[in-house]
């Protein structure tokens, strides 16, 4: 980390934060997230002792970032899309003071944009019960022991059968899935219809984006989901538009392909469910993917034109 950063701390409860850690992880601008307890009295507090309800803490998680990269607002949004904020009790199956859900404030500046997300969420009518999240001033955080720290990377069954077991996935699905998915699909063309509808491949080096070198992002063709970056696109030399890394992780869903006498892992888009390609480990970047996504599954957005699509938020990826 550099003097030169601008570095800020987010902190924020959302139910058991093993599921609070992946959303946010390997976005640009996000130095660190850490596990831990927050809200309540007792110092350096045990995973056992938060659990009993008695210390008044809170399972959380604390994201170092950088807002000129990463704004606080798309955080905000993010959070939000994890956890159901009208559950007083917990979160999906777990119960209890310390599975509330909360958002930490760390200045006058984040807490006015709290308020804002909140109020602007209570009035889209997309709960009919009340939000309940509360809006806390930060308090002394207290990292978790060890073996919670990055638990999806850890023990990645367990995490994803944790995730759809407690129902998690499932609320996120249902409430948070914006697509008309029909009147769309009556707007695609052919090849973007078989694709995405049928598993399609398009013609290499004859679509739309594989030799694109503007700068912008590429969202989902259906639901309009930001998945990939200018930034981590590399010419792979295979016709197709390829991508070191998406946008924002838990936007793509990976799942076994055995067709076509090959095993290959298959990308998909986590909101429409449509298909977008297959991921290989032989690409250039530091985890040694390449996602080669068919154009037909994408939409381009050029960096000057974010804020009038209305995804003005990931400007700052562009230094804007």
């Amino acid at each position: 980390m550099t003097n030169n950063h601008k570095i800020e701390l987010a902190t924020f409860a959302g139910g058991c934060f093993w599921c609070m850690v992946q959303p946010f992880d390997e976005l640009p601008g996000i130095e660190s997230i850490i596990s831990g307890y927050t809200g309540g009295t007792k110092e350096n507090p045990t995973y056992e002792e938060v659990c009993s309800n008695k210390t008044g803490h809170l399972e959380a998680v604390q994201i170092t970032f950088n807002p000129d990269v990463f704004q606080y607002e798309v955080l905000l949004e993010l959070f939000w899309q994890q956890i159901d904020p009208t559950d007083e009790g917990g979160q999906f199956h777990d119960r209890g003071e310390s599975y509330q859900t909360a958002i930490f404030y760390h200045s006058e500046e984040q807490r006015q944009l709290a308020e804002k997300s909140k109020q602007e969420l209570e009035q889209s009518g997309r709960f009919k019960k009340p939000i309940v999240t509360k809006i806390l001033e930060a308090k002394t955080f207290y990292p978790a022991e060890e073996y919670h720290q990055d638990f999806y990377k850890k023990s990645t069954a367990r995490y994803k059968q944790y995730r759809t077991g407690s129902g998690r996935d499932r609320f996120i699905e249902q409430h948070w899935n914006e697509t008309n998915k029909s009147q769309i699909l009556n707007k695609l063309n052919p090849i973007q219809y078989e694709v995405t509808q049928n598993n399609g491949t398009e013609p290499p080096f004859r679509n739309e984006y594989w030799n694109n070198t503007e700068e912008g992002i590429y969202v989902d063709i259906i639901s309009g989901k930001p998945l990939f970056s200018s930034l981590d696109k590399y010419d792979a030399g295979c016709g197709w538009p390829s991508f070191t890394k998406p946008i924002q992780d838990f936007e793509v869903i990976e799942k076994m392909d055995t067709t076509h006498g090959m095993v290959r892992t298959e990308v998909r888009s986590k909101t429409a469910d449509s298909h977008l390609g297959h991921v290989f480990d032989d690409g250039p970047g530091p985890n040694g993917l390449r996602y080669c996504i068919n154009s037909a599954a994408l939409k381009f957005i050029s960096k000057d034109d974010l804020e009038k699509e209305g995804y003005g938020k990931y400007s700052n990826l562009f230094g804007k």
